[in-house]
């Protein structure tokens, strides 16, 4: 188990942004203020699906504090954006697709100068029929949302014969499972400061996870060169996927441009919440059929993806949500489909988990209700269809090699929380009315962006004129620690303190690009990157100190404070300081690399190469009188390699398991008529410290084939998606109800022993 007592102190180092997060000290880039400042406001649209016959603007231009107002027509560059597809538009021209769509944008004063400005603006419509079903979206007299029809997206994968395969099978299994709408709920709404510079220049403070890929978007849409725009873009108030797009930052900068001053735009949550991103509610419908032994024989899965208004990233979503679609089994005969579906949905794009958690909480459905039709025990049932450490992807790719499988699946089977399986019911709560049970679920999911998509990984490692050793990469600190892990790679390697480090990110002007901090990637980038620049600047280092003192090489090294004498007797002594030896030649030592992301040698779009597993097993206590569902434990098992900060480590499980359990139990933004139904935190309801279970373990499996040359994965997302599966497992040995859709239906648990209800209220009426 990765506890404290295991590591060294070093390795349990608390992350240097964590004081002033805790105390509310720190200064997120939303709170940044400067000299001359305006305030942006955006007009969004009041319906979800009509064109625009009139945008009238004269009474907001002439109201008290404004100093600006724009439209479409302000655009002097492209006005669209969207990081694989642009066609969300800046500024409607002539129709909206959803609610959230931008009409207007204003500068003034004062915000309050800027709100009431926008509701002067007069904007004239016509309604057009609303597409809010995506398998409505589908039909043939459908109302078209784009030139190219209601289809963003398209995939399938086929091995075998399952229709042939599917007329021997003794048990097949026919479910269709929905997924919610879920919100990413983060602290820090979307918002920034926009500061024009000389020369037309722009320094952009504002949340992204790809500050290079926002600098290139921005100089499009405002006919720039890219190296104009400065992106400073740590720290954030959190993110998951929901800050990867472009959101206020086109306005600010065309508003900020526009007037000459700073102008700061900052989102309110029902701003948010209208104009922000979506995880993709997905309908999947599976089929899947085993031999008399219980072995996969067949498998079929057709996915459908709300992806709402515009394109975003729904296509890669799409991607690896067919890709996991069939589990981490050995099935001799699949058929995936997936279509992305535009609709009037808001916008639905990138989300922890990439469109793993959706498929991943079906196919392991599937895999419970197939153990059962067999009478075997499901975790037996899973270990006999795993897939073997050299077996192709799951789109028939060939992959690095892993045994990550066995390693989670034993660690559930081993854990205190699924020991409890057969023994939950003799723990039952007094009440007659909860029910306890267990459950469990393993995924293997993949790191990167995956083939076909560009993947740019890089970093610098530097000697400064002060004495510092400076790792910079182009990530963003958006609460997943990528400070400390940084700081810990560093001082493993060098053997040097923290005071010796200075760490540079989030800041196109200061680093090289290291591609993007999604896609549980950045551990892997840094790792390789430090892998390639230590032993250079290392070995420079110590041969300048070597011809400065006179000592032999061979007994220097790297260490606290500078460059130390390593003698074969007597005791190690430092000899010269970074400093000193920085300043032993005019430039600065400096080193860079440039790589690719590790992808599969074989052509399949969207396959990924490096894959990390993770197992988890649950207990949970249902309420039968009120359909409440309580966990009471849980036993999470990763394997990606070594935990270079224990301490991120436990942090990125517990906290993407708890957006897990949002995800299964309560979170859902609903929408009535293109409308959003749950637009504060108040009706929309995500786990809080009470919630969630003291009763946790955490098992990180850190070993990695022989000669693995990639290092530590990243975990950031790999504690979210195995947990809806294994709860609803749960609840099915607690009250034998099946689950099919996200969130947990409180309703369709009430009741669930009617004869305990009945003797329960007869005894009461009797008393």
């Amino acid at each position: 188990m990765l506890t404290r007592g295991e590591r060294t102190a070093h390795k349990w180092r608390g992350r240097p942004d964590g004081p002033a997060k805790v105390s509310g000290s720190l200064t997120y880039l939303t709170d940044l203020s400067v000299p001359g400042m305006l305030y942006g406001k955006v007009l969004r649209s009041a319906v979800p699906h009509a064109f625009i016959l009139d945008i009238r603007t004269a009474k907001a231009e002439r109201a008290p504090g404004v100093r600006a107002v724009l439209t479409h027509k302000d655009v002097p560059g492209l006005n669209r954006f969207g990081i694989v597809n642009p066609d969300q538009p800046v500024f409607c021209e002539d129709r909206v697709r959803y609610i959230g769509d931008a009409i207007a944008a204003v500068a003034a004063d004062t915000k309050e100068a800027a709100e009431y400005a926008l509701s002067l603006i007069e904007v004239d419509y016509e309604p057009i029929p609303l597409v809010d079903d995506p398998e409505k979206a589908l039909q043939p007299d459908a109302p078209l949302l784009h030139p190219g029809g209601n289809v963003l997206h398209r995939t399938s994968y086929r091995k075998g014969d399952p229709d042939e395969a599917f007329g021997s099978c003794v048990h097949v299994v026919e479910e269709t499972y929905w997924t919610p709408r879920q919100m990413h709920a983060y602290m820090e709404t979307e918002g920034g400061v926009f500061v024009p510079e000389e020369e037309g220049g722009l320094t952009v403070y504002a949340a992204t996870q790809h500050g290079f890929k926002d600098r290139m978007q921005l100089a499009r849409i405002l006919a720039v060169s890219e190296e104009s725009i400065r992106v400073v873009s740590s720290p954030i108030g959190g993110s998951f996927g929901g800050k990867d797009e472009l959101n206020v930052q086109p306005y600010g900068a065309l508003l900020a441009l526009k007037t000459g001053n700073p102008v700061k735009l900052h989102n309110s949550r029902r701003e948010s919440v209208r104009a922000g991103l979506k995880r993709h509610p997905m309908k999947l419908v599976m089929k899947t059929g085993i031999d008399a032994e219980g072995r996969l024989v067949a498998h079929r899965a057709e996915i459908i993806a709300d992806t709402g208004a515009y394109s975003t990233l729904g296509a890669p979503v799409l991607n690896f949500a067919t890709e996991h679609a069939m589990g981490p089994y050995r099935i001799p005969h699949i058929a995936v489909e997936g279509v992305s579906v535009f609709t009037n949905n808001g916008v639905s794009g990138e989300f922890r988990g990439f469109g793993g958690n959706q498929a991943i909480f079906a196919v392991e459905s599937q895999m419970n209700r197939l153990a059962e039709l067999a009478g075997m025990d499901p975790w037996q049932f899973r270990r006999l269809n795993l897939r073997e450490a050299a077996d192709p992807g799951p789109l028939g790719q060939r992959i690095l090699p892993t045994d990550c499988l066995p390693a989670v699946w034993r660690s559930v089977a081993d854990s205190e929380v699924w020991s409890r399986r057969r023994s939950s019911r003799l723990r039952d709560a007094s009440e007659p009315w909860v029910k306890r049970g267990v459950g469990a679920a393993l995924a293997m999911h993949g790191s990167g962006l995956g083939y076909g998509i560009p993947d740019p990984g890089g970093g610098r490692l530097s000697l400064t004129r002060e004495g510092k050793l400076e790792a910079a990469f182009s990530f963003e600190e958006f609460g997943q620690g990528v400070i400390a892990t940084l700081e810990l790679m560093l001082m493993e390697r060098f053997r040097c303190s923290a005071d010796d480090l200075s760490i540079v990110i989030g800041d196109t002007a200061k680093v090289p690009h290291s591609g993007s901090s999604t896609a549980s990637r950045s551990t892997t980038i840094a790792h390789m990157a430090l892998s390639k620049l230590h032993p250079q600047l290392s070995a420079r280092m110590i041969g300048l100190a070597a011809k400065a003192t006179g000592k032999p090489a061979p007994l220097l090294s790297t260490g606290p404070g500078g460059i130390w004498l390593q003698p074969e007797n007597g005791k190690a002594e430092r000899l010269i300081t970074y400093k000193e030896v920085a300043l032993l030649q005019e430039e600065e030592l400096a080193y860079e690399t440039e790589f690719h992301f590790p992808v599969s040698p074989d052509p399949v779009i969207g396959g990924h190469y490096l894959y990390t597993c993770a197992a988890v097993a649950v207990e949970v206590e249902v309420n039968t009188l009120t359909g409440a569902i309580k966990l009471l434990g849980k036993h999470h098992a990763v394997a990606a390699g070594p935990a270079v900060n224990p301490m991120g480590y436990i942090g990125q499980i517990e906290g993407g398991s708890v957006m897990a359990q949002g995800f299964t139990l309560s979170e859902d933004a609903l929408l009535q008529d293109g409308h959003y139904k749950t637009e504060n935190l108040d009706t929309y309801i995500i786990p809080t410290i009470r919630d969630v279970t003291e009763d946790v373990t955490l098992h990180a499996i850190e070993e990695l084939p022989q000669d693995d040359p990639y290092g530590p994965r990243g975990i950031g997302e790999v504690g979210s998606v195995a947990l809806a599966p294994a709860i609803a497992l749960a609840v099915h040995d607690a009250v034998g109800s099946w689950i099919t859709r996200l969130p947990i239906r409180r309703e369709e648990l009430m009741g669930a022993f009617p004869g305990i209800l009945k003797r329960s209220c007869k005894g009461a009426d009797d008393s």
